[in-house]
This record gives structure tokens, sequence and C-alpha cells, in this order.
């Protein structure tokens, strides 16, 4: 269920969605027709539903095979594909000017607004889209107004705001490629991924890779020649910087083998986890920094002998704590809990037996129910929840009840192939309309195995006003499951006002679990508040809010999450085996008659 390597390839299909939804953009700020243009949008929706084996039609030049893709842009996938440049992509992009890209970042502006900016006011670059909107010029263009002008100034400052930073889940693949590639080389006797990527923090700045060896000079080549380096920023014999291709800063430091505990400590962090190890060192007097555990030869007493440190555990143990997993070391209260032999046995991955809240075609999924099931099988998993979305998400192209009922009927139906190591339940992300109600009446949601009750509308409300909207939803003794509490988009969208201690209280009571949205995009409920949910005694289940297939690999974020927040396995509803969740979810149902 982790990550996957990446492929022969020079460009995975990723890549070439990304490629054609850029051509697409461009070809309609340049005022081609709409069919052409059209022709570039078809072929992003057809690969993105696309479930086979891509590489495959690739090398075998049977891309046409896939409906919507013509043989002039099989050609131009295939020769992005295999040789990573595209000359038609690059002539039409010169025609720009590079930095009116810069626009399409900001939340809001697609080709048509952009072109009309372009056009009609010379505007290529956010600062002058900024002066712009400022003097009214944006607010007096046709089909914009002072609201848009509004609305874009909100997003230059949100730009601002996040340069630098990188949702976890967006720069994982490429960081846990790197990192298995230096482990592979010869001359590697230990290494790592450091910092706030190794303590799973949702937001990441830079990325730390430390590497042991005796042989510094061919890792630190290796590294600054890597094929995911876009620019070197320093290159040293221990101390390298690059940009990577995604943009985000990745620095090596090289290290002896026996500095390689106390260095992978150090830079790990967080700076308070490691200020208050120091403290704990210097009382046994000795000196603890990025290189070593030794006496302090500033010590008034007589220092306690120092103990063998061959692993970061054996460093933990000197200083009278037991091991404390990177994802705690945030000075909240690990510290203590280590010494009194407290701390959780945290959550893994290989824990989880199933998820929910996964959306197919039938509302604004790219996967079949089918393709689904397949994906969660072949995951190892022993059920799966489908709840798409319900039918005031219009946007998402929400179900009406009777479309809803037609997926429950189906369920039921490969139910009946699966029995009995396979499982999908039927359930719904239901809209918590603005007054607290829910989209579907008690009558529909009783021929459900489960709902996963939302907010997707109205996020301005006071405070009050949402709390006590959010509280009357759950308190619909069908809901099972809250989701994506905050509504946060991570860099994009803050959290509606919300008083989360009195959510997390009616749960409680309610007996509704919470769910961890598992998607880069959100990681919501956040980290912070889940040991408050542990110690009130509300479940937890980790959920992808899968839109594709390959979005159940989220999972794998979700764990970081829930690791961050002090959860064990006990905690989350969905590590219990299809058995259990079965009675569990029937227990519910059963008790509301």
């Amino acid at each position: 269920m982790l990550l996957s390597h990446p492929r022969m390839l020079q460009k995975s299909k990723d890549d070439v969605i990304e490629l054609l939804e850029s051509i697409a953009r461009l070809l309609e700020l340049k005022g081609e027709n709409v069919f052409k243009v059209r022709a570039y949008t078809n072929a992003v929706r057809t690969l993105e539903t696309f479930g086979g084996d891509f590489e495959a039609l690739v090398e075998g030049e049977r891309l046409g095979e896939i409906g919507g893709i013509g043989k002039a842009l099989e050609d131009k996938i295939t020769e992005f594909a295999t040789t990573g440049q595209l000359p038609y992509f690059d002539a039409l992009k010169a025609e720009f000017p590079d930095t009116l890209f810069d626009l399409f970042e900001l939340q809001g502006l697609g080709p048509k607004k952009i072109k009309a900016l372009w056009e009609e006011l010379d505007i290529t670059t956010v600062e002058g889209l900024e002066a712009a909107c400022k003097d009214g010029r944006v607010a007096g263009l046709k089909g914009f107004g002072a609201k848009t002008a509004a609305n874009i100034l909100t997003s230059i400052e949100a730009r601002k705001q996040y340069a630098g930073s990188f949702r976890f889940g967006d720069i994982a693949a490429g960081a846990e490629v790197l990192l298995e590639q230096i482990k592979e080389l010869e001359e590697v006797l230990q290494a790592s991924l450091a910092g706030s990527y190794r303590r799973r923090k949702e937001v990441v700045h830079d990325l730390d890779f430390l590497v042991s060896t005796r042989q510094p000079e061919a890792v630190s080549d290796f590294f600054v020649k890597h094929p995911l380096v876009e620019t070197v920023l320093a290159h040293g014999a221990t101390k390298s910087s690059v940009r990577l291709k995604t943009g985000i800063q990745a620095d090596l430091r090289v290290v002896l083998p026996e500095q390689y505990p106390s260095a992978l400590n150090y830079f790990t962090g967080s700076k308070e986890h490691n200020i208050a190890l120091r403290s704990r060192a210097l009382a046994r007097g000795w000196t603890l920094n990025e290189y070593r555990l030794g006496p302090d030869e500033k010590a008034k007493t007589t220092p306690q002998p120092i103990p063998p440190i061959y692993t970061e555990e054996d460093l933990y143990a000197a200083l009278g704590l037991d091991y404390i997993e990177p994802e705690l070391r945030e000075d909240r209260g690990e510290i203590a809990a280590a010494a009194e032999h407290r701390l959780p046995n945290l959550v893994q991955l290989e824990n989880l037996r199933g998820t929910f809240h996964n959306h197919t075609t039938s509302s604004d999924g790219r996967s079949t129910l089918e393709e689904m099931a397949e994906a969660a099988q072949e995951l190892g998993l022993q059920y799966l929840g489908i709840s798409d979305h319900s039918v005031s998400s219009v946007q998402a192209h929400g179900l009406d009840a009777a479309r809803l009922l037609e997926q429950v009927a189906r369920i039921r139906e490969l139910n009946a192939e699966f029995a009995p190591h396979f499982k999908l339940f039927a359930g719904v992300e239901c809209d918590i309309l603005k007054d607290g109600t829910l989209d579907y009446p008690d009558e529909v949601l009783a021929q459900l195995d489960y709902v996963v009750a939302s907010v997707h509308a109205s996020f301005t409300q006071p405070q009050a006003e949402m709390t006590a909207r959010i509280i009357k939803a759950i308190s619909n003794p069908y809901v099972t499951m809250l989701g994506h509490m905050t509504g946060r988009l991570l860099l994009s969208r803050d959290a509606y006002a919300l008083d989360i201690p009195a959510v997390i209280d009616a749960a409680a009571s309610t007996g509704t679990v919470i769910e961890l949205n598992a998607s880069p995009r959100r990681m919501d409920m956040d980290w912070r508040w889940w040991p408050l949910a542990k110690e009130k005694g509300v479940r937890c289940s980790i959920n992808p809010d899968a839109h594709h297939v390959s979005h159940l690999q989220f999972l794998w974020n979700g764990i970081g999450v829930a690791r961050k927040g002090w959860l064990s396995a006990q905690d989350v509803i969905n590590t219990l085996p299809l058995n259990k969740i079965e009675a569990v979810l029937a227990a519910k149902r059963q008790a509301i008659r």
C-alpha cells in the first residue's frame, strides 16, 4: 500500500495529464477554436479515468485504443512520455510571456479571465494584477466587477502567505523515490529523511536528507546530479542543497556512521523537542549536539558514564526515555510520557482493514464502482465504503434519492459476488445544509449502511452558527461519521470558524466517528485535536476521500497524521476486521429502531 516506484518512461501518466491541461489552457489563451481545445480536455478526462497499463500502451504504440485519443494526440503523448520533451508545447508556450503562467496559480482565475486581463489591460504578472485590482482597472473590466477584484486580491495574499510552503502529500512521492535510490548506493550505510517531513507535518518548507557513509563525495555527486533535481544551490562533500522539480528545496548532510544517531535526532527536530533532550543530557553531566552525546566539559559534577550509542533508541534510553516516534516530537507532552512509560503504541498502515468516504463516477469520482472495489481488494482491504455526493452538491453531480438507491442495489449485487472475503458498504457523503438539516430524509438514510455528514457550502457562518449547525447534523441518529470537520484546504482555504472542542464533545455524546480526511489538500481533523478526541472516547476513521483508484494511496498520508495525533489502532475504527465493523454498523442501525 506504499508509494510505487517511478516507471521506465521519461514521463508518467500524471505528467502527460498536466501537459495536456497546459496545452488546453494555452490554446484557449490563443483563441483557438473550441473543438481543438476540447480535444485536449477530453483526452485529460479519458486518461484520468483510464485504469489500465499506461506504460504498456505507450510502448506498444496502442494509445489509440483508448477512446477519445486520436492519432495526432497519440503521437504527441508518445513523444512526450518517451523523450520527456514536446517541441509543439515549447513553441506554443513561447508565444506568451513566461510570467503570465503565474496567474494560473491564483484561485478563481481561468484561461478566459487571464486572456481578458492580458489583452485588455496588458497584465502579465501577479504584481501587475495586484496593482490593477487596487486601482479599479480590474473592477471596471467587462465580466469582472468589484467582487471579482476583491477575490483576486484575496488569492494574491494567500499566494504570498503560502510562498515556500508545500503540502506533504504533494511532495512525498518524489521524496520517497529519491530516498530509496540514495539507500541503494553501495557507499551508503544508512539514510533517512529528517526534519518536518519525518515528523509528518502536513505542510513542509524543505526536505532534509541525512546519510551515513565513509565516502561522502560519491553520495553528494549522486544527489546533485539526480534527474529530480532542477537547480543545484550548493555542492560540497558533506553538505549540498538543490531545488527539486517540484519546487521544494532539498538539503543533503553526510555524516560518519558514529555520528548518525545524534545527527538523525537533531535534524529531525522539532527545535523544542531537541531543547528538552539537551536539558536531560545536561542534568546527567553530558552535552548533546548534532554529532554526539558526550561529556560536558563545563559540568560542575562528575558526569555519569555514557553508554554506547548505535541507534536513536540507544540515545533515548541513555536519557532515561522510551523511544519517541518521530511523529510525536513536537514538545507536546511526549518527553514526560516517555519518561513514565506512557507512550501509545501508534497505529500502523498494516493495521487498516478498510476505509470509508470514497467516490465513484456516479458523482465526481473518476473510477467506477467496480474499479474502486477491485483496487481496494488489490491493496488487501477487506471492505470499502462508497459515499458519493448528495443531491445538493450540484457541482459534484450529487445523487438524488432515486440514483442513490440504484447504487445501493448495485452494491448489494456485487456483495453477493464478493462474499465472504470482501464487502462494499453502501453510504453517502450527505451535505449538512445551512440550518444543520441533512440532504435526504431519514427514510432514505435508513436504507444505507452508514452516512458521512459534511459541510460543502455556506462556509462564512459565524462560529456559533457553524458549531450549532454541525452538532445538529451529527445528532441525527443515522449519521455515522463527520467528514472533513473544519473544511480547510491546505495552502488554499482556511478552516471555517468552529468551536472544535464543542463538536468533539457532541461527537462523544452521540457516538459519532470523526473522519481523518487523508487527502493531501485536507488532512482534516488536524492532528493537534486528536489527543482531545481520544481522551473523550471519540473514534477516528482514516479516509482517503478517494475520487480515483490511485487516491486509495492517500491512506498512507492519513496514517502519518493519525500517529502524529497519538492514535493507536484501538482508536481507529477502520482497523476493525470485516466481521467486527459489520457488527458496529449494524448495532448503530439497530439502536435507531
